[in-house]
Order: structure tokens, then C-alpha cells, then sequence
């Protein structure tokens, strides 16, 4: 497997997560999105939206993370990143769906370019913008962990490690990108105690040590 992508992308870390998860094995193929690599023609020929990650895999090429993660549950179902049941699955993907289709379009770097370059913002305003709409989807994450928690409270069970339960799904695969985003923009993370207590249990995994940024080799300071 080769997976395209970039060290500061949230939706490749993701996949790098999931790999990771999975213990699997893939070639890395640094495309750098701040210097313009995705829109060259060497890349746009093979990835149709120009846009990363990308995996490559039997000669097939998969564009966007969710679908990349989700193939790679059901080739490689072990560990899984879905729930059994199908609740359980709904809920990991609303979860996981609130940061990739929510938090994440209004704050990506062609946006905070588009605001920059062509809306003419200021530096200071394009980081007002995307202080407020992350802390906004934080804000709506950390409602929805509430009443799981809160049941489980009720009934006596030790609360839940990570998102859903005692395991890492596709619902902290997305979740810890974008929390690394919000500290580089400065986002205030407080009052959000169930949402980092998901947070620091993820980071403290092999798994979401090896597939962060500073790990990655096209990393930069």
C-alpha cells in the first residue's frame, strides 16, 4: 500500500491512525500542500480531486479518509475501528462525521488560503474564524460524549476510555487530528474535560504516537 498524504493534514493523520491501529505496512508519499505538490501535474493525474490522502492498494486508488478508513475495517476487520452492534456503529459515525463533515470543511487550508488570499482577511481575523467554528464543533462533541457518560454514571460502569467504549474507533481517529490543529490555532480546549480525557487516553497508544506529524518524514518545525 502507498499512502499519499501530508504530515499537517488532519485527514491523513487519521489514516495514518488507522494503519497504525491495524498494524499494517504502507509506503509513504509525501505531497506538500503548503508548496502546491497536489496541484502538479505528476499528482493530478492519478488523484482525480487533487486532494490528500490518497491510498493506493492492488493497483486501485481510494480518495477521502472515511471511506479509506472504513475500506481498510472491512479488508483488515481486526482491530476493529466499528462497533458490533448497530447503534453502536451509528453513533461512532455521527461522532466521527461531526469533526470530518463539521468542524473540518470550515478550516481546512484552502479555506484559511481562500480567506487569506482572496477575502483579503487578516491574519489575526482568519484565525479569529477558525478559532470560533473549531471551538463550536468541540463545543457540539463534547454534548454528544455527555449523556453516554452520564448513563453509564447512573448505572455504575467505569466511564468510557475513548469515544465509545475501551477501544479506539473511527471516531477518535478523527477526533485527535483535530484537536493537534486546535493547539496550533491557539483554540481554547477548556471546559471540554470528557473530550480531552478521550484525547490524552489516544495519545497515550503506540499507535497515535507513531502516526503523528513529528513522526512523519516530511515533517517540519
Amino acid at each position: 500500500m502507498k499512502l499519499y498524504n501530508y504530515f499537517r493534514s488532519s485527514a491523513s493523520f487519521r489514516v495514518r491512525i488507522a494503519l497504525e491501529l491495524k498494524g499494517l505496512r504502507y509506503d509513504y508519499v509525501p505531497i506538500h500542500l503548503a508548496r502546491g505538490d497536489h496541484r502538479h501535474e505528476a499528482y493530478t493525474s492519478i488523484a482525480a480531486q487533487a486532494m490528500v490522502p490518497m491510498l493506493e492498494v492492488n493497483g486501485q486508488r481510494l480518495s477521502q479518509s472515511m471511506a479509506i478508513m472504513e475500506y481498510l475495517d472491512e479488508c483488515h476487520p481486526q482491530p476493529p475501528l466499528l462497533p458490533q452492534d448497530a447503534l453502536g456503529r451509528a453513533r461512532v459515525r455521527s461522532l466521527a462525521q461531526l469533526i470530518a463533515c463539521e468542524i473540518h470543511p470550515l478550516n481546512n487550508l484552502r479555506v484559511l488560503k481562500y480567506l487569506a488570499k482572496e477575502l483579503k482577511l487578516a491574519e489575526d481575523a482568519k484565525n479569529r474564524w477558525y478559532q470560533h467554528w473549531v471551538r463550536v464543533g468541540l463545543e457540539s462533541f463534547e454534548r454528544q460524549l455527555r449523556p453516554v457518560a452520564e448513563q453509564g454514571e447512573r448505572i455504575g460502569l467505569a466511564p468510557a476510555i475513548y469515544c465509545h467504549g475501551e477501544a479506539p474507533t473511527l471516531a477518535d481517529c478523527c477526533l485527535v487530528p483535530q484537536i493537534f490543529n486546535a493547539r496550533r490555532f491557539d483554540v481554547k480546549l477548556d471546559g471540554l474535560p470528557l473530550t480531552m480525557a478521550v484525547f490524552d487516553a489516544c495519545m497515550a497508544l503506540p499507535a497515535f504516537q507513531r502516526a503523528q506529524p513529528s513522526n512523519c518524514p516530511d515533517h517540519e518545525a
